[in-house]
């Protein structure tokens, strides 16, 4: 068990890492910027999940082969992509794949930990989002989980289905590879078919407060009484 989170976690950090460094090409960052958003994305998930379960120093920090796959991650993309519209699939896909990955191996760690089933689940979807969530805020973007997608579900999906398969005693790889199929095909269908969140209805009008702004009735004041004075060179024959 101890070499499947190994794998599943260096395997999701490198393909997060990957996420987060195009992203940084997106928006123009430098080769810093690039490595620093690459980290990001890669280690912040894990690390809130190795904090919370007890798992400190986190394995990000402990471990040196986090950094090193998400800085050689980093550099792949500095030297491999430029600046293209054509990039925005690749990211999606590329986060798709490090978000059921990571959803997995979280909580499977988290069962390891000696975490409940429903903590379990909610780690995983912990470590499946956070890296994504502090990315997108240091590009000044409104993260992917708070959009109408498939991301949290997707991840939620995958993790429950680890979750339960292992509480039931199913062997550990096929259960593995069903939930982080299940979540990264969740998400790619999403991307593919446009599958959306249900949203709040709206309107832009004014609903709640009724008194008109102070220069509407001052306008309204003139019209009525230009409306009421006679026009110019006509008396006024009202008396």
């Amino acid at each position: 068990m101890k070499g499947l989170l190994l794998a599943l976690d260096l395997a999701g950090t490198f393909v997060f890492a990957l996420s987060g460094a195009m992203i940084a090409v997106r928006h123009r960052l430098d080769v810093f910027g690039i490595l620093v958003l690459s980290l990001v994305a890669a280690t912040f998930g894990g690390m809130a999940r190795d904090v919370l379960i007890g798992a400190v120093p986190p394995a990000a920090l402990s471990d040196w082969r986090y950094i090193a796959v998400s800085l050689v991650a980093g550099m792949i993309i500095f030297f491999r992509y430029s600046t293209s519209s054509r990039l925005r699939t690749p990211i999606l896909i590329l986060d798709g794949a490090g978000l059921g990955l990571f959803a997995v191996s979280g909580a499977l760690k988290a069962l390891a930990f000696g975490a409940p089933p429903l903590s379990a689940i909610v780690l995983g979807v912990l470590t499946g989002v956070g890296g994504g969530v502090v990315r997108d805020v240091l590009v000044a973007e409104i993260p992917t989980v708070l959009k109408a997608e498939l991301y949290a579900v997707a991840a939620l999906a995958g993790a429950t289905l680890v979750v339960v398969g292992r509480t039931l005693q199913f062997p550990s790889i096929p259960v593995t590879i069903a939930g982080a199929a299940l979540c990264f095909g969740l998400r790619f269908m999403a991307i593919r078919y446009g599958w959306r969140l249900p949203v709040a209805c709206h309107s832009d009008q004014l609903t709640f407060d009724t008194t008109p702004p102070v220069n509407a009735v001052e306008d309204a004041g003139d019209a009525t009484r230009k409306a009421a004075s006679p026009k110019n060179g006509q008396k006024d024959n009202s008396l």
